[in-house]
């Protein structure tokens, strides 16, 4: 009788232990994000907004900025290799500390660079991550940001259009002929729309350093138009576009 009911008491504390939640355990994720060609995205140019989630749930798990500099331009641009090491501690980052009880499917979402909104984009992963088991390996968890920032500045005489625009990777690298991101390699144009058609076109030429680019456009008529300044790397592909409002009176 003793020894029964000495079982049933360790039966159920089996049980209840079985029925008790699992503990959260902390787990480090680091997230960089990366200009595509180029560097990697922080401080100088507002950071890039993180938000990390579980999108079966939509519990978001951490967010914030990258905060930092753009990292070791040597170490980021003339490494080769399989999966080359490009982070060295003094880039952009955001740092978390997940609370996770199971492995979980983390989605990451990433919109930057802040202080550009015309010209920011947004990116999307996913990846799974075990409790436990740190995102720090390498690089950390790194997402590519595609785009060029642009930024006009217009002067209207007549119907005639100054435009003179800076363009730059997402991370701010300077565009110049004789740099790492050579002049020669952008181009760039602009539109002038109305009511959805476009009505005039030109090319900017590269101006002065570092990456502004100017010219003109020539309007058909008076009135309201959205000028869109169009900017492409001819070698990567990669691209931005920057739309303006101008009045021809």
């Amino acid at each position: 009788m003793k020894e029964a009911r000495m079982y049933r008491v360790m039966v159920a504390a089996v049980l209840a232990l079985g029925a008790a939640p699992a503990l959260a355990e902390p787990t480090d994720v680091v997230v960089r994000v990366i200009a595509q060609d180029a560097k990697f995205v922080g401080s100088s140019m507002g950071g890039v907004r993180i938000v990390l989630r579980d999108p079966k749930s939509g519990t978001v798990l951490a967010e914030g900025l990258t905060e930092g500099g753009t990292g070791h331009t040597d170490r980021i641009m003339k490494s080769d290799g399989r999966s080359p090491l490009r982070a060295d501690g003094s880039e952009a980052a955001f740092s978390a500390t997940l609370g996770i009880t199971k492995p979980t499917l983390v989605e990451l979402d990433a919109y930057g660079p802040v202080d550009y909104p015309e010209s920011a984009v947004h990116v999307s992963q996913q990846r799974w991550v075990m409790p436990g088991e740190s995102v720090t390996i390498g690089d950390g968890w790194t997402v590519e940001l595609p785009g060029l920032v642009i930024d006009p500045r217009t002067s209207v005489a007549g119907l005639s259009v100054r435009i003179s625009a800076k363009v730059m990777p997402m991370c701010g690298c300077p565009i110049a002929p004789d740099g790492l991101w050579p002049a020669d390699e952008y181009e760039v144009n602009v539109s002038a729309w109305m009511d959805g058609s476009p009505l005039a076109r030109n090319k900017l030429a590269f101006d002065t350093s570092p990456g502004v680019f100017s010219g003109y456009v020539q309007l058909p008529t008076e009135g309201r138009y959205e000028l869109m300044v169009f900017a492409r790397n001819t070698r990567t592909g990669n691209s931005g576009i920057r739309a303006i409002e101008v009045v021809a009176e």
